[in-house]
């Protein structure tokens, strides 16, 4: 525990140095010797600050002005970094994160969203410990093969739908993001971005199964807690006098719109494409740059990205046009859920860019050389930054750190704990808060169409302390000292 308390100490420490400017990596790219001014992220922390209080102080007036607080604090960074940088380096640092980042990652929620809407389970369902508990099960092995977020919108309205007769099931939610969200997607390049990316940098594909006893032993600390705490819940909502409308629970079960499975393969088969083209000569230049569109200074839509892009598109179509209304119908399907997470998102991924900047600047003089500090230090950043690229940030630290030992990437040599490390930390603590991973936030916007009280911002974050942190603290005892 000494060791964790230095590690922190020495994190604020860095912290407050760079509390005055940073050198910013990107302007630097651009030929300028820049520096990032610290109060550039203030409007990240704004809105941030917007999504955790104003649901809970204004919450009609949040419903109604979500856009406008996104432009407002979008304009907030915008401006004072055109000023800064100059209006060019502004509009290509806006344009590179829409183009890179946003693009991807929305086109993605919108294809796994359109197709998992199209798919019911009908018959005598009935949410239960034992069931919910192999339910969250198979969710959470799902997540590395289909996705963190393909697991997430598969699974989560048959859940709602069988747990609709409970009273008490705000908990049932929290952990499906704790599980199936987040903690699941750690097994395969294909279950979270961000190793995907380690990937694309020389991992093998199948590495990321030597996380599985790291995995295993978060799964069954956390179902065991969920089993005890739903069932403390299940009989309070039977001693109330609240069951089921069924007549053989659990025995008969359907699934419609099964053929969609065609098109969720074609989904997760563009994620795979969209990691492994730009490793072909095929779409590389004589420089070895992946081919694409050149839009604006050094930002480039590439066709691997615009590949991934139209097969999701496709994909979603193809899903509508095959699919009867009656089964959205069945869903409770409604648009509202990827409206918020487009909107608040492409607010969070531009405002977020300083904080980035600082971290890719500075990432190397933290000082990181151990597992258990790499593992903090991803997983905590990663709660509240985008996950990809604060991976990177740490797997190119590593890599110029200089070891001869290890697994050998295209960033340098990476020894196996600390890419454990590394990996978890950024996989697992995006279930720390609703944004630390995109399927976070449509898990509680569909729960909350639905019907269920889901926990506040900071209310969720409780949770995570309460549930998830001591379980992460295993981790770094177990795992990684």
């Amino acid at each position: 525990m000494k060791k964790l308390f230095a590690f922190c100490a020495g994190l604020l420490a860095v912290l407050n140095q760079t509390a005055v400017t940073a050198l910013a990596a990107e302007p630097e790219a651009a030929g300028a010797a820049a520096q990032t001014p610290l109060w550039l992220c203030i409007p990240f922390a704004g809105l941030l600050l917007c999504i955790a209080v104003l649901p809970l102080v204004k919450a009609e007036w949040w419903e109604a002005h979500q856009p406008h607080a996104v432009v407002f604090w979008s304009l907030l960074f915008v401006l004072p970094f055109a000023f800064v940088y100059g209006p060019g380096q502004a509009f290509e640092k806006v344009l590179e994160c829409i183009v890179d980042d946003y693009l991807t990652f929305i086109i993605l929620l919108f294809g796994l969203f359109c197709v998992s809407g199209n798919i019911t389970l009908e018959g005598d369902l009935a949410g239960s410990p034992r069931i919910n508990v192999g339910l969250l099960l198979i969710g959470t092995m799902l997540s590395s093969w289909i996705g963190t977020t393909g697991a997430s919108m598969l699974m989560v309205r048959p859940i709602i739908k069988m747990n609709a007769w409970r009273k008490r099931r705000s908990h049932i939610m929290v952990f499906f993001i704790f599980l199936i969200s987040n903690i699941g997607g750690c097994l395969t390049p294909i279950g979270d971005p961000p190793l995907l990316m380690g990937f694309m940098r020389g991992v093998p594909f199948f590495w990321s199964l030597h996380l599985f006893p790291v995995l295993l032993f978060n799964v069954v600390i956390l179902l065991t807690i969920f089993y005890f705490l739903d069932r403390r819940a299940y009989r309070k909502d039977i001693a109330e006098g609240l069951k089921p409308d069924i007549s053989k629970p659990g025995t008969e079960v359907h699934i419609l719109g099964l053929h969609n499975l065609i098109f969720l393969a074609m989904i997760v088969a563009a994620v795979i494409l969209s990691g492994t083209l730009p490793g072909m000569a095929a779409f590389q230049d004589a420089e070895g740059a992946v081919r694409g569109i050149h839009l604006f200074g050094e930002v480039t839509l590439t066709y691997p990205a615009l590949i991934e892009v139209v097969i999701i598109l496709v994909a979603a179509f193809l899903s509508f046009k095959t699919t009867s209304v009656e089964i959205r119908r069945k869903n409770h399907f409604t648009w509202g859920a990827i409206q918020e997470v487009a909107v608040l998102f492409v607010g969070i991924f531009i405002t977020m860019q300083p904080a980035l900047m600082i971290l890719k600047a500075n990432g190397a003089s933290l000082g990181l050389n151990k597992p258990f500090e790499m593992f903090w230090a991803t997983g905590c950043l990663s709660s509240f930054l985008d996950n990809t690229p604060t991976y990177l940030v740490f797997l190119t630290t590593a890599g110029a750190l200089g070891f001869t030992e290890g697994m050998p990437t295209i960033l340098g040599t990476v020894p196996i704990a600390m890419l454990e490390a590394i990996s978890c930390g950024a996989v697992f603590m995006g279930a720390n808060t609703y944004i630390g991973n995109a399927p976070n936030f449509m898990v509680k916007s569909i729960s909350d169409e639905n019907g269920i009280r889901m926990p506040s911002f900071f209310g969720y974050l409780l949770w995570s302390i309460t549930f998830l942190i001591p379980v992460f603290l295993l981790d770094m005892l177990v795992f990684f000292l």
